[in-house]
């Protein structure tokens, strides 16, 4: 079942105060583990789940993208010039819609296909070999319908493959980026929209709070396709920016002392949803939410295979008339308010 925590939120100044310092507006991915880190903890979570033939095959996608990341090398980026207009326009410098991608993220999809075709469940085979038969032609209208949002012509079955190699080349731009321009200057930050990511314009995944440094105690949303986390305050609905009507949702999990009758089932209830590790944060004013995970109550939680693994959560928020603020390129669904089939032996990957 699901459960609603009244958590009492810290005001800006209390978490300012709390960090000792400037609190950083942009975490970036580490290139030598943001892929390995999100497949150990997607094996992590497979133990036992209901999902965990799909979550473990995603863990093989995530050792398959770290692989390809490591062997990345130059693509064409933004020069500087286009990276100051982009400041002064208050737009992302590498806008997911409508970046000219380079064709080595072909190479990359592909690599990554064949790499899955000797360990994937059979139903999920045939999905690979379309992918690898597939012309490029098909497979920049497979990456336009991703990055545009529009599902018309998208083969949800290859999505996640699809959208894993758009991964690992929009993470490596962005990390190419950083690491070329920063003698000018931190090329990216703030852009008009907030909700969006400051790299590339997508959606987030899901929001992380994060205990270490000068980031203690602060909220950050993590880029559905580049990985950047960029800071937003704990007290702003991630989708209208509202700061009234916010609450936080968990799955409910009765203890055996509950079942036995020893506690009172609704004050334990909201105590571990006050503590979950993931939770949904709803926003009463526009009617969305989008999932956070904590560093505190888990070290090793992963915005992207947490949220996955809680896809029971956004049935149950949703069946509450809640709407989803973000995506996740992992698991997507096919028609508008049917849920997905995460079973990948039904070719459902």
């Amino acid at each position: 079942m699901v459960a609603t925590a009244t958590v009492r939120v810290m005001s800006a100044e209390e978490i300012a105060a709390r960090a000792a310092g400037e609190t950083p507006f942009l975490h970036f991915p580490e290139r030598t583990t943001v892929f390995a880190e999100r497949e150990m903890r997607l094996r992590q979570l497979s133990h036992g789940h209901v999902m965990s033939d799909y979550l473990s095959f995603m863990a093989d996608l995530a050792h398959g993208q770290q692989h390809q990341l490591d062997s990345l090398s130059g693509v064409t980026l933004p020069d500087q010039r286009a990276i100051d207009v982009a400041a002064k326009r208050g737009t992302p410098p590498l806008p997911a819609a409508d970046w000219p991608r380079d064709s080595m993220w072909h190479g990359v999809l592909r690599a990554l296909a064949q790499d899955l075709l000797g360990m994937a469940p059979a139903g999920v085979q045939p999905v690979l070999g379309r992918l690898l038969a597939a012309d490029d032609v098909f497979l920049e209208r497979q990456a336009d319908a991703l990055l545009t949002g529009v599902a018309d012509g998208l083969d949800i079955a290859a999505a996640p493959i699809v959208a894993g190699a758009l991964q690992v080349y929009w993470t490596h731009m962005l990390l190419s980026v950083q690491h070329h321009h920063k003698s000018d200057g931190q090329p990216f930050g703030r852009i008009d929209d907030e909700t969006v990511c400051p790299c590339c314009g997508s959606l987030p995944t899901a929001s992380i709070s994060r205990t270490a440094g000068e980031s203690l105690g602060q909220r950050y949303l993590h880029c559905s396709l580049c990985g950047l986390q960029w800071h937003m305050v704990r007290i702003k609905c991630s989708h209208c920016l509202s700061t009234k009507g916010l609450a936080y949702e968990a799955l409910d999990a009765a203890s055996a002392d509950d079942v036995e009758g020893h506690h009172d089932p609704v004050s334990s209830q909201g105590a571990r949803a006050a503590l979950a590790t993931v939770q949904a944060e709803t926003c009463d004013e526009c009617g969305h939410y989008l999932k956070i995970v904590h560093t505190d109550r888990d070290a090793s939680v992963d915005p992207v295979a947490d949220d996955l693994a809680t896809l029971t959560l956004d049935l149950l928020v949703s069946d509450g008339g809640k709407t989803r603020h973000g995506v996740n390129f992992m698991l997507l669904f096919g028609d508008p308010g049917l849920p997905p089939d995460p079973s990948p032996e039904t070719g459902g990957a």
